[in-house]
């Protein structure tokens, strides 16, 4: 009841024309061991080259901070996607390209977070790798732990993947390798990072 929003002088469009380029937010959803993070750092990479001003939020460093204090039931993980929408939110509006890697197994929370940062500002990326070849990489024995029933609700093991109906990029990392996976992505972006008087 007594917060009010103060109306300061740089906006948003004002850092863009300063950073030379858009700010949005590429959301990179999938399975555990799909290849997100790996994704998210390889596309920060190339546009760091090209000058593109970016941040990489993934589940390990926000569980380590800003949720530190969530556990993993359905309802904290939903609490948890808000808070990370929230945040690129205000990355997005210090001109920062927003590469986010989370899991975030539900359609409902996606949606909250696309609502959240706004839907002309979210670019979804499915990282579709089947879990088969997710489960062989295990790179954090997450899934072993899941099966011996050391870890609950486990997505993709106990607890479901809704899959995006309408991902604006798709890609499998078992089928199609990162430098390949990094040139469709930043083709994507492409349109998006100019701004309209270029």
């Amino acid at each position: 009841m007594n917060i009010a929003s103060h109306n300061f002088n740089i906006t948003q469009e004002a850092r863009a024309k300063q950073n030379g380029h858009n700010a949005f937010v590429v959301w990179f959803t999938g399975l555990s061991g799909s290849g997100k993070s790996t994704l998210a750092n390889a596309v920060e990479m190339a546009l760091a080259k090209k000058g593109i001003h970016t941040y990489i939020l993934d589940g390990d460093s926000v569980r380590n901070g800003l949720s530190a204090g969530l556990s993993f039931s359905e309802e904290d993980r939903r609490e948890n996607i808000r808070r990370v929408a929230e945040t690129s939110k205000l990355m997005v509006d210090a001109g920062l390209v927003v590469l986010a890697a989370f899991v975030s197994p539900y359609i409902e929370e996606r949606e909250n977070a696309k609502r959240i940062v706004g839907y002309a500002n979210f670019v979804e990326v499915f990282v579709n790798t089947p879990i088969e070849v997710c489960e062989r990489r295990d790179t954090k024995g997450l899934y072993a732990k899941a099966r011996a029933g050391e870890i609950q609700d486990f997505t993709g093991v106990d607890a479901p993947y809704e899959s995006p109906r309408a991902a604006d990029i798709e890609i499998d990392t078992s089928l199609i390798p990162v430098n390949e996976a990094v040139a469709i992505i930043l083709n994507q972006l492409a349109p998006k990072l100019k701004l309209r008087n270029e």
